[in-house]
């Protein structure tokens, strides 16, 4: 009963945070305009995110563009549109891996070891991409507050953090919590298994001790 509600509750949040990734890595909400000092044009709002940059006036009309070119973006972001992409690829495979190895579902010729083996990979699998995933997240945040407190930078050009950051640091904490539910679990289950297969053998009681020993001596005393 535990069991399977750990697997579902690590399932959840491996659905949640493969979700998530894959929400994060299509929004354009990576960089938000600051307003700040001479910067005050409130009913314009510029987003910057790893496919395309909007720009969204007074909540009325808002115009995106895709990059034209991948050199069009400032290196952090490069490297973060292949690591979100390869994240989002190992969320979703850890997910399927995890989906095979449930204890609900029913594979052909596959005990509960086998199932045990399929759990632990998909909990490594969860762990990579969650790492893969906070990687950029957290690369990108470090250069957005790097370049706000830079007196050299220009208003302008200061961003804040936008909403797709902070969405992809609960994106990678459920993607890492689900991998961690799932290679404790098949541990635990492991310890549990071994010790019951080394647990001594049971004495017999002391009533059939006393009966064998007593139908032993009957017999020799026969013999003789």
């Amino acid at each position: 009963m535990i069991s399977g509600a750990l697997q579902i509750a690590g399932l959840l949040l491996g659905g949640l945070g493969m979700t998530g990734t894959f929400a994060v890595t299509g929004m354009p909400q990576w960089r938000v305009s600051a307003f700040i000092e001479n910067n005050i044009i409130v009913f314009e709002t510029i987003w910057e995110g790893l496919w395309m940059h909007c720009i969204r006036q007074a909540n009325i009309r808002m115009q995106c563009k895709v990059y034209d070119s991948v050199l069009a973006l400032s290196p952090d972001l490069q490297a973060s549109r292949g690591l979100m992409c390869a994240g989002s690829v190992l969320s979703f495979l850890a997910f399927l891996v995890a989906t095979v190895g449930m204890k609900c579902t029913r594979c052909r010729q596959s005990g509960w070891p086998t199932k045990g083996y399929i759990l632990v990979a998909a909990g490594l699998l969860f762990i990579l991409s969650g790492t893969t995933a906070l990687i950029p997240i957290c690369w990108v945040a470090n250069t957005i507050i790097r370049d706000f407190y830079n007196p050299v930078v220009n208003v302008a050009q200061k961003r804040e953090l936008g909403e797709a950051l902070y969405l992809g640091w609960v994106a990678a904490f459920c993607l890492l919590a689900a991998g961690a539910i799932f290679c404790c679990f098949c541990r635990c289950c492991e310890k549990t298994r071994s010790y019951n297969y080394s647990m001594p053998p049971q004495h017999l009681p002391l009533n059939q001790h006393l009966h064998g020993a007593t139908e032993s001596a009957y017999s020799k005393s026969q013999y003789v």
